[in-house]
């Protein structure tokens, strides 16, 4: 099987007051990547990989770069498709500065396979007339982010079942069913009601059901004897 140095394009952005401005483009190109292996460092880049596409079938692909100067791991990550050309790479600068690398590697030696990619490239002077964008864009969010785990507090975004229910409301797990507590005339059964909740929330029913005793039909001002309302014609 013949081993060889992929083709790797790559192009910089600089800034000494926005570290997410000084960032290295580097891409890969690799047909169809299969059996990837990708060993990226503070000081250097080991990548292994075989095509499998059908023209480039039995070719081993190697490559290492040692970096010019240390990238920021943390702020850096790379995206690899199995049905696509190439591998992409966005690395952070560790160290913010005005001043663009003079070159990738450390080694001041030039390269056949590593060439400047001239569609992303932008002049050290120009770099403030080019217009916003997101170096990360399509690349499926920043490092890390499957390990967080949802925000504080809340055990885990998807399905939001870390909640144990609203603040202040003791974990109800879910409001019981009304349809079940009958009482006619749209009324509920007090009695249902309160032996459905079990003591839910910490909510004192006694209370309740004397408050809306209080309420309803022992109302002073509700009586069967009243005099009907004559009604006035005009």
């Amino acid at each position: 099987m013949a081993t060889i140095s992929p083709e790797a394009l790559w192009a910089q952005r600089s800034n000494a007051s926005a570290p997410e401005k000084n960032i290295i483009y580097l891409t890969v190109k690799v047909t169809d990547p299969k059996g990837l292996k990708v060993d990226l460092k503070e000081d250097s880049l080991d990548l292994e990989s075989e095509s499998d596409y059908a023209a480039t079938k039995g070719t081993h692909y190697k490559l290492h770069l040692d970096w010019f100067a240390p990238i920021d791991l943390e702020h850096s990550r790379y995206d690899a498709k199995s049905s696509g050309n190439h591998i992409s790479f966005v690395l952070r600068k560790k160290d913010a500065q005005e001043e663009y690398w003079p070159r990738l590697t450390k080694e001041k030696v030039k390269y056949r396979w590593l060439k400047t990619d001239f569609d992303k490239w932008v002049d050290e002077d120009e770099q403030d007339e080019q217009p916003e964008e997101d170096p990360y864009a399509g690349m499926g969010g920043m490092p890390d982010m499957g390990a967080m785990g949802g925000m504080p507090g809340m055990g885990g975004m998807p399905g939001m079942g870390g909640m144990g229910g609203m603040p202040g409301m003791g974990g109800m797990g879910g409001m019981p069913d009304l349809s079940a507590l009958g009482g006619g005339n749209g009324g509920f059964d007090l009695s249902k009601l309160m032996a459905g909740a079990g003591g839910a929330g910490g909510m004192d029913f006694s209370k309740l059901a004397a408050q809306m005793g209080q309420a309803g039909g022992d109302d002073e001002h509700s009586s069967d004897d009243e005099e009907p309302v004559e009604e006035v014609t005009k």
